[in-house]
């Protein structure tokens, strides 16, 4: 019976150095890949990556790991035109099946899925937000963007007819939908701007898109909709690179 307590001791003892090997193993890791990342997508702040899955050390043996979250605050994309980015405030992407290179120098998950958040006012910048000329004598554009309820935006336009501003802006609530790397805002209906204009120019203000390209390792938009504090996006990818 002594003999047996203490292989049981023992085998607690080990056990319990394994897991605290394993727990600083996952976070130097973690420490290692997200500055691995930070220089290969030129972020000007660390991500916070997380290594999911016990034990790390039997993962890191195989070559692959399970799940790993990557989390991204501020993050500057593309839009395609003379230089511009816009600022993604939130994202973050769940990474699975991540396959990483003996010298670990490279690291791409098989598929990925997350979320990211343009705000409002960023989104506005995409808007025409400078006064437009929609008919003789009308001119408009837009001054703010807010959530419309049910996923929808509520545009507001800002109308100036033969001279006189109108009272108050006026609104309009509007679908937002993902086509290819581009957001697009489309009006339900129109607003009345207290005169008949022709549609498409009425369109001309109310209805805008904003392209976001070079997301991180390559993710791609999926779907989008209006939140409570902005453009709430779904990103999907598959043979994501983490780094290299």
């Amino acid at each position: 019976m002594r003999a047996l307590r203490i292989l049981i001791i023992l085998a607690v003892i080990l056990g319990g150095l394994f897991v605290i090997a394993d727990r600083v193993a996952v976070n130097f890791a973690e420490d290692e890949a997200a500055q691995k990342m930070r220089t290969t997508e030129g972020l000007s702040t660390t991500p916070d990556v997380s290594i999911k899955g016990f034990p790390f050390l039997t993962q890191v043996a195989s070559g692959e790991l399970d799940d790993v979250e990557v989390g991204i605050n501020d993050y500057e994309a593309a839009t395609g035109t003379g230089g511009e980015k816009i600022r993604i405030s939130d994202m973050k992407a769940d990474m699975r099946g991540v396959v990483f290179s003996g010298d670990y120098s490279s690291a791409t998950a098989r598929t990925a899925t997350g979320t990211a958040t343009i705000a409002y006012a960023d989104l506005l910048k995409a808007a025409k937000s400078q006064p437009t000329d929609v008919s003789p004598g009308v001119s408009a554009k837009v001054v703010g963007l807010s959530s419309g309820g049910n996923g929808k935006i509520k545009v507001e336009v800002e109308a100036t007819v033969l001279g006189n501003k109108l009272p108050k802006p006026v609104s309009v609530l509007s679908t937002v939908s993902v086509k290819g790397d581009t957001v697009q805002v489309r009006a339900d209906s129109l607003p009345n701007m207290g005169i008949d204009v022709a549609e498409n120019a009425v369109r001309s203000i109310t209805d805008f898109q904003q392209a976001i390209d070079d997301l991180p390792g390559g993710i791609k938009l999926d779907k989008v909709e209006g939140g409570k504090d902005g453009v709430e996006i779904t990103v999907k990818g598959s043979d994501v690179k983490l780094a290299g």
